[in-house]
């Protein structure tokens, strides 16, 4: 739909950016409503170069009339209301800013919203252009409901006038655009509005010499303010398009600050949520390592654990939901907790892992999510141990003086999830006096390597740890050599969740 036109102006030939008033004993301009009658209200006021008579019906000094004025664009354009003049013997003026200055930096179709009480029906409406002489909307509203209406997300800045009255409040002595009850908050109407428009910039309007409350305005939350009877055009001009940009900023380093402090939030949440190992009075060495495939998280779908019980059993866990998400993440800070909590309560083998499944199988998205899981229960002599997996790569074994092995896996069950009436039987191994035990998820050995494609696979993780071993590399340092080269094989970070854990028993002496 067409933009609406606004009445017809005469453009004076001064360049100056200064006032002129127009004599208010002329008659009504063309397209000015007769005296005695109310001007049209528009909402939306293109600040366009216009055409017409003069303030007293002459032509246009420089051309014929209804002619255009050739230098429209740079000159300010304040002619007296003579409508309002005719009615009050005020004149009411029109603010139209230079056109280079406006366009500095102004963006193009910028929209201004301004919020004034005028019952007279005559306000002062900028006209504004962009560099390329584009105009830019302005839309007007005589009341908080108006402005409501009028207030899309097309619009950047809010010009208010804060002599007007807030919702609900009376007129003091019959003022025009008094504010409330003397008891009533002098900035109620700019509060309102900053909860109406939380997004969008205030410029705060006030009257000359009221610095004290414009100051308050910008405290409260506005970008800045002007004093009504000192208004000029650069001014406005200038005024709006700092209010727009300050306005981004503030919006942008929020946003930032939020974001900050919620990743914060996150992390502090993830790291409570790493298990802390329970191994009061084991001789056993202990040390993990765990890196998502996440981008910046610190939690996956994998999750691991050690508890050594009252009879000095060393209990260890880890696992590994399918998939990568925040979901998957959650389901396996369950499961550990269910873990630990049914191990503490003297539960193991097939009763452990029936009971796990259970609690899988409630708390899942969905039938199709499934957690593999390696357990290990060490005798408190340190020397065998008891195996169960469901579906999960088998732990490492490392001795001094042999090479590194992986344990027996024949008797993997499988997924918990899976099958309902699944069985995972418990393998008993011997480990010896002295060993190194890792247990690990599948994100360690589905790495590639190199251009070939092909996976580096648990054989080549026994091998690459177990050349890390005769290195002289142990606990979290042979984890964290182990991961570095994984990544550098792979060419880059890994898609997958990778977490180790290290169980050591070395003699004493």
């Amino acid at each position: 739909m067409p933009a609406p036109v606004p009445r017809q102006r005469t453009l004076p030939a001064a360049e100056s950016g200064q006032v002129h008033a127009a004599s208010m004993n002329s008659g009504p301009t063309e397209g000015t409503p007769e005296p005695g009658t109310t001007a049209p209200h528009t909402a939306e006021h293109p600040a366009i170069s216009t055409t017409g008579s003069t303030a007293n019906g002459g032509a246009p000094k420089g051309g014929s009339e209804g002619a255009p004025c050739a230098e429209a664009d740079t000159r300010t354009d304040i002619d007296s209301d003579t409508d309002t003049a005719n009615r009050t013997g005020k004149a009411r003026t029109r603010i139209t800013p230079d056109s280079a200055e406006a366009a500095s930096t102004a963006p193009t179709n910028l929209t201004l919203l301004l919020i004034e009480d005028d019952p007279a029906g005559s306000p002062i409406v900028p006209t504004l252009l962009d560099r390329s002489g584009k105009p830019i909307r302005v839309r007007t509203a005589r009341n908080l409901t108006e402005a409501e209406r009028l207030l899309t997300d097309d619009v950047h800045c809010i010009l208010l006038d804060l002599a007007l009255p807030a919702p609900g409040s009376r007129p003091v002595n019959g003022a025009n655009g008094g504010g409330g009850d003397e008891g009533d908050d002098e900035l109620a109407v700019l509060k309102h509005v900053l909860e109406l428009a939380p997004r969008h910039a205030v410029l705060a309007l006030t009257a000359s010499g009221d610095a004290e409350r414009g100051a308050e305005a910008v405290r409260v939350g506005a970008q800045d303010y002007l004093f009504r009877d000192e208004l000029d055009s650069r001014l406005l001009s200038r005024a709006i398009r700092y209010a727009v940009e300050r306005k981004r900023s503030d919006s942008a380093e929020r946003r930032l600050a939020e974001g900050r402090l919620h990743a914060r939030e996150n992390r502090r949440l993830e790291r409570g949520l790493l298990p802390t190992p329970l191994l009061d009075g084991s001789p056993l060495h202990f040390a993990a390592r765990y890196r998502p495939g996440r981008s910046r998280a610190l939690l996956g779908g994998d999750f691991y654990d050690v508890v050594r019980t009252p009879d000095g059993t060393v209990h260890a866990m880890i696992g590994d939901v399918c998939g990568h998400g925040p979901d998957e993440a959650a389901l396996g800070v369950e499961l550990r907790i269910a873990w630990r909590a049914l191990t503490l309560a003297g539960l193991s083998g097939d009763e452990l892992l029936g009971t796990l499944q259970q609690v899988l199988e409630h708390e899942r998205a969905h039938d199709e999510i499934f957690a593999t899981l390696c357990t290990v229960d060490i005798s408190p002599d340190g020397r065998e141990a008891g195996l169960c997996l469901a579906g999960h790569p088998s732990p490492l074994l490392a001795r001094p003086g042999q090479p590194a092995r992986l344990l027996p896996y024949d008797d993997n069950g499988p997924a918990l999830g899976l099958l309902p009436d699944a069985r995972w039987p418990r393998t008993r191994v011997d480990l010896g006096t002295e060993w190194s035990l890792m247990l690990y998820t599948d994100g360690l050995i589905e790495g590639r390597v190199g251009d070939s494609g092909e996976r580096l696979g648990q054989d080549g993780m026994v091998g690459m740890v177990g050349r890390q071993l005769t290195e002289g590399l142990r606990g979290e340092e042979l984890l964290r050599a182990a991961v570095n080269e994984v990544r550098a094989l792979n060419g880059g970070e890994l898609t997958d969740d990778v977490a180790l854990l290290l169980l050591d028993r070395v003699p004493q002496p």
